[in-house]
């Protein structure tokens, strides 16, 4: 695990103005929230264990939050999961062994939890069959929803996806937040779920709740997948779709928890959804690009300077076996992804801008120098 609609405007969304009064019960909130317990799911996945490591240590590109919170932080970990890497963070760090899709693991793991911040990291990408995804990314957070609630948690912070809306319409266009649904296959379906049974209970006012929807992952503490992806760009092998000029927003990890800690803090922030990636899309060209540049001009690694070049009918068959797997609930990831790779998919992070704070302070070739840097400093061959 890893990890046609409007959306709900909840009242108590923030106004473009504040007085004083929400100043200051904004000030009390980050006092609350830098001393109560903090609970995650989804690490030792990528953005957990980043996540875990920046509560511990701090986010310096964010000079506003940089300061370790002294923070009480428990993990869900799957049983028979490595964890060194959270106990190597911190030995303080609590964790609790169970699965999102057992109810009596998850509300042992709420135990005491009351006034505690939730960040609900868990989910699936790649699954094996189908059914996982409703299982994991739907029943699971609906079991960590009511278990949050039984336990009095103050807040819970979710990650969604870019899936829930689908692809571009066109190649300049970018959602917003009053995108209609229009999911991409069952895991956007899933995903699509999952962020209604959040704001239905948040309207309902049964759980203070906020939906993220970072898109691209890249950055430090990344899977071997990542890591692959610098591998094929290093051999020549990048697969390039119908000339390599659809978009791509992309979020950079420690901009991803910049937002995660901005959505914790911000009173207005409840019952909102927020965009969250890096502050302008990519084009696939330049992804690749950049990743062969600093292998080879930085890092000294040899590159092939070839691509894989493929026509855009190619993401098209992709889409259309893959649809048909699916249909027999079974996925192939290599198809998967392929049929993604003549789209845009493209996002405004201006919600997040304007009512969190969000500035994202690292773009594409930082975010991937430092991927680079992490993965050689940490043993993984690319």
């Amino acid at each position: 695990m890893t990890q046609g609609e409007q959306w709900l405007d909840i009242p108590g969304a923030p106004r473009e103005t504040r007085d004083t009064k929400s100043a200051v019960s904004g000030s009390r909130l980050v006092e609350h929230v830098e001393s109560q317990l903090t609970l995650i799911t989804g690490a030792p996945g990528w953005l957990g264990t980043r996540l875990v490591r920046i509560l511990v240590d701090g986010l310096p590109d964010a000079p506003a939050l940089a300061r370790p919170a002294p923070r009480r932080i428990r993990c869900l970990v799957l049983p028979g999961i490595p964890v060194r890497v959270l106990s190597d963070i911190s030995p303080e760090i609590e964790l609790v062994e169970g699965d999102i899709r057992a109810p009596e693991s998850v509300r042992a793991f709420f135990r005491g939890a009351e006034g505690a911040t939730v960040f609900h990291l868990c989910g699936i990408i790649h699954p094996r069959r189908i059914r996982e995804l409703y299982e994991i990314n739907v029943e699971g957070t609906r079991n960590v929803l009511e278990a949050a609630i039984a336990a009095g948690a103050r807040r819970l912070i979710a990650i969604s996806s870019n899936s829930p809306a689908g692809c571009n319409p066109r190649h300049e266009h970018v959602f917003d937040e009053m995108a209609p649904y229009h999911p991409y296959m069952h895991y956007g379906k899933s995903k699509k779920l999952m962020e209604g049974i959040l704001q239905n209970a948040c309207a309902a006012s049964r759980m203070d709740t906020v939906i993220l929807r970072p898109c691209w992952f890249y950055g430090p503490d990344q899977p071997p997948r990542q890591t692959r992806f610098f591998t094929m760009i290093k051999e020549g092998k990048a697969p390039i779709v119908g000339g390599g000029q659809s978009r791509r927003s992309m979020s950079y990890v420690d901009n991803t928890c910049q937002a995660l800690l901005l959505a914790e803090r911000a009173p207005g922030a409840r019952g909102r959804v927020y965009w969250v990636a890096d502050r302008r899309p990519y084009t696939m060209n330049e992804i690749v690009d950049t990743v062969e540049r600093l292998l080879e001009q930085e890092f000294g690694i040899p590159v092939a300077h070839k691509r894989m070049r493929l026509p855009g009918v190619a993401s098209e068959v992709a889409l259309v076996a893959d649809k048909l797997l699916q249909s027999l609930g079974v996925y192939q990831q290599e198809l998967h992804v392929l049929s993604e790779m003549n789209k845009t998919i493209a996002c405004s992070v201006a919600r997040a801008e304007r009512e969190l704070g969000y500035d994202p302070k690292i773009e594409l070739e930082e975010g991937m120098r430092r991927s680079i840097r992490w993965c050689l400093e940490h043993g993984q061959t690319i």
